[in-house]
C-alpha cells in the first residue's frame, strides 16, 4: 500500500512539473509567434449554468469539453452586475477605480483615462476585434473603437432591445453596429457574434489577435428558437426553458469556433478563456423572488443568491484557461480566491505584452497559480459591491472575501467551509475576524474613493463623432433611467441630466425626438406593435404610447430655449452657440396636460 502511494505521488509530481515546463516552454515561444487570445465572456450565465459543473439538467457539452482541458478557477468572482464586470476585466481595475458601478444613469461609462486589454494588446502588434455586447458607452471617447478595438460588431446598450440598439431589435435578422455604421444581419444574434469573429479569426490567422466575443445572450429578453429550449420545457427542475435554450445555442457555437480553429490550424497556440460576467439570471428561482434569498427551483451550486446578489450566488462564476502550446491542456481546479481584474495581467504575462509603466493593476497575474505557487494568493481580500447609485457608499450590498471568509456590508460575517449557503451568521462569534476584515476594507475605501467624484463627459461636435446621438439611457436621474425600448414605448415619465464636453466652440443644431431616428415616427405618434416571430420565444410588442408634446426646451451652459412643436414633425430642433468646456444638457417636452418628460433621444450637431 505505502509502495502505491509512493508511486501516485511521484507521478503527480513529474505530472505536475511536465506542466509547469510547458507553461514556460510556451511562454518562451512567444517572442517567435505570439499567441492568439479569445476571451469569451457570456451574459447573465452562472456558475451552476453549466452541466461540467454539477448541473444535472443543463446539457453544456461544448463547453464541458473546454473544462476538461483548462484551468479552472473555482473561485474565481466578478460584479454582481454586467457593465462593472466589463469594466474591471477590461482594465484590470476594480470596477469601481473605472468609474463603472452601475449599469445606467451615466455609471456605465468608462472612464477617458482608463486603458483596456485591447488597446495594449494593440500596441503589441496585434489585431484587435469585440463581437455582440460592449455595455461601457456608446458615444466617443467610450466606444470600443475609441478603446483599442479595430474590428466593432456590437449591438447598443447593454443588451439588444435597449434604448442605444437599433429600433425593434429582436435578436432575429437585426440590424447592428459594424465599425460605426448600422448594418443588417441575417441570422441569429448569437450565431452572428461567433460567424464574425470566425470570419475576423481567418482574416487575421497570419498574425496575432485578441478576440473578445462578448454575448449578450443569456441576457433578457430570453428570445430564442423553440429548438433549443424544447428540451426543457418539460422538467420541472428547470426554472426558465428560454433561458436554457439561450445556453444551448451559445454552447453549440462553441463547439463549431473550435472545430474552426482546428481545421485552420490555430487551435494550439490560441488562448481560450471562458468566463461569464454575473451570476444565473434565471438558472435558479429564489425564495420570495428576491435576489438574496435561497434556491427554491433549478441550480446554482449550492449558492445563495442569483444576478445582483451581494451573496454568493451573485458573483462567483466560472473562469476557464486553455492554451496548449502554453501547457495549459489538463483540467486543473484551482480554488485560492481570485478576480475579474486578474484576467488582464495573466494575459500581459501569458503574452508576454508590454505595458506603460504608468498602469497599475489592481488584479494579479494567475500564472503563479497555474504552476502551483499560492503563497500570494493565501490572505487576499477582494471586494466586490453592487452601487447602484450616482456615488457610492461605504458597504452598500458589498461582499468582502479572504479564503472562506464572507463579509457582508460590514454586518454579516460567514465561513463557507461550514456554510457554504451563507445561512449563520457568525460575526457575534469571531468579533477578532470582524475587526480585521472591517480594518481592511476601510483603508480599501479610503484609497478607492478618492475618485469618486470624477466624472464621464460625452464629448461633442467632435471630428470622430459627428452627429452625437445622445440617449436616456445615461441620464444622470435619482430614478431608473428609461433603459429599455419596452420604457420608451410605455412612456416612461422621468427625467435627468446627460454630463457633456463641447470639443470646440461653434454653432450646434440639436434635434429632440420622443422616438428614435430610424422609426421614422413622429414626435406624437403611436409605435406600432413588434411582431412575434413564429418558432422562436419572441412575442408581440405592445404599441407604444402616444403622447400629445405641445413645447420644447432645452437648457445647456447657463442658457435655455424654448419652441412650440409640431406635432407631426419627427424632432423639435434648436440651434445654438456653444463654448467649449464641460456642462449639463437637460431636456424637456411639455405634455397636453403639463407633465414633463426628458427627449428620450437627442442629436446634436457641429455645424
Amino acid at each position: 500500500m505505502k509502495q502505491t502511494i509512493y508511486y501516485l505521488v511521484i507521478f503527480q509530481l513529474s505530472f505536475f512539473c511536465f506542466s509547469c515546463k510547458n507553461i514556460e516552454e510556451g511562454l518562451a515561444d512567444t517572442d517567435e509567434k505570439k499567441p492568439n487570445v479569445i476571451l469569451i465572456l457570456v451574459d447573465d450565465q452562472g456558475y451552476g449554468d453549466i452541466g461540467a459543473l454539477g448541473n444535472p439538467h443543463i446539457q453544456t457539452p461544448n463547453i464541458d469539453q473546454l473544462h476538461s482541458v483548462s484551468a479552472r478557477f473555482t473561485d474565481y468572482h466578478v460584479s454582481p452586475t454586467c457593465a462593472p464586470t466589463r469594466a474591471a476585466l477590461l482594465t484590470g481595475h476594480h470596477n469601481n477605480r473605472t468609474g463603472v458601478w452601475h449599469t445606467i444613469s451615466g455609471r456605465s461609462l468608462i472612464l477617458e483615462r482608463e486603458t483596456t486589454m485591447a488597446q495594449v494588446f494593440k500596441e503589441n502588434g496585434y489585431h484587435t476585434a469585440i463581437f455582440g455586447k460592449w455595455h461601457l458607452g456608446d458615444n466617443y471617447p467610450f466606444r470600443p473603437q475609441d478603446k483599442g478595438f479595430d474590428e466593432v460588431l456590437i449591438h447598443g446598450g447593454g443588451g439588444i432591445g435597449q434604448t442605444m440598439d437599433y429600433w425593434d431589435n429582436d435578436y432575429f435578422d437585426d440590424t447592428y453596429v459594424h465599425n460605426g455604421v448600422h448594418q443588417k444581419f441575417e441570422g441569429y444574434c448569437t450565431d452572428v457574434w461567433f460567424e464574425n469573429a470566425k470570419r475576423f479569426i481567418g482574416e487575421n490567422k497570419d498574425k496575432p489577435f485578441f478576440c473578445y466575443l462578448a454575448t449578450n445572450a443569456a441576457h433578457s429578453p430570453y428570445w430564442v428558437e423553440d429548438k433549443y429550449s424544447a428540451p426543457y420545457k418539460e422538467n420541472e427542475n428547470v426554472n426558465h426553458a428560454p433561458f436554457y435554450g439561450m445556453i444551448a445555442n451559445i454552447d453549440e457555437n462553441i463547439g463549431k469556433l473550435v472545430d474552426y480553429l482546428k481545421s485552420v490550424e490555430l487551435m494550439d497556440n490560441t488562448i481560450i478563456i471562458f468566463t461569464t460576467d454575473n451570476g444565473t439570471a434565471q438558472g435558479a428561482k429564489i425564495e420570495g423572488h428576491r435576489l438574496d434569498g435561497f434556491v427554491v427551483k433549478g441550480y446554482n451550486a449550492g449558492m445563495r443568491g442569483i444576478k445582483a446578489s451581494m451573496y454568493e450566488g451573485g458573483h462567483r462564476v466560472p473562469l476557464f484557461i486553455h492554451w496548449k502550446n502554453g501547457g495549459i491542456t489538463v483540467g486543473k481546479d484551482i480554488n485560492e480566491l481570485t478576480a475579474h481584474f486578474d484576467v488582464f495581467p495573466t494575459l500581459v504575462d501569458l503574452c508576454k505584452l508590454k505595458v506603460s509603466e504608468s498602469i497599475k493593476f489592481d488584479g494579479k497575474s494567475l500564472i503563479p497559480l497555474i504552476n502551483g505557487n499560492n503563497v500570494d494568493f493565501k490572505d487576499r481580500v477582494i471586494i466586490t459591491n453592487s452601487q447602484r447609485i450616482e456615488v457610492p457608499e461605504p458597504w452598500r450590498r458589498t461582499s468582502l472575501m479572504q479564503g472562506s471568509w464572507r463579509l457582508i456590508n460590514g454586518t454579516e460575517l460567514y465561513n463557507l467551509v461550514s456554510d457554504p449557503e451563507q445561512r449563520s451568521n457568525v460575526a457575534d462569534q469571531n468579533p477578532q475576524k470582524l475587526a480585521t476584515l472591517k480594518a481592511a476594507y476601510d483603508k480599501w475605501w479610503a484609497e478607492i474613493s478618492q475618485g469618486y467624484s470624477d466624472q464621464p463627459f460625452i464629448i461633442i461636435g467632435h471630428e470622430a463623432e459627428n452627429p452625437s446621438t445622445l440617449f436616456c439611457h445615461d441620464w444622470h436621474t435619482d430614478k431608473d433611467s428609461p433603459w429599455s425600448q419596452r420604457h420608451i414605448r410605455a412612456g416612461y415619465i422621468d427625467n435627468g441630466y446627460w454630463l457633456v464636453n463641447v470639443a470646440e466652440s461653434g454653432t450646434y443644431n440639436i434635434k429632440l425626438y420622443r422616438w428614435p431616428e430610424e422609426s421614422g415616427l413622429a414626435l406624437n405618434a403611436q409605435a406600432p406593435a413588434r411582431p412575434a416571430i413564429p418558432g422562436t420565444s419572441v412575442n408581440e410588442s405592445k404599441k407604444g404610447k402616444a403622447f400629445t408634446i405641445n413645447k420644447a426646451r432645452i437648457a445647456i451652459q447657463a442658457m435655455e430655449l424654448s419652441s412650440v412643436v409640431n406635432p407631426d414633425e419627427k424632432f423639435v430642433e434648436f440651434i445654438i452657440d456653444l463654448k467649449k468646456g464641460e456642462s449639463k444638457l437637460q431636456t424637456w417636452f411639455t405634455l397636453d396636460d403639463n407633465t414633463e418628460i426628458g427627449a428620450y433621444y437627442a442629436v446634436i450637431e457641429k455645424l
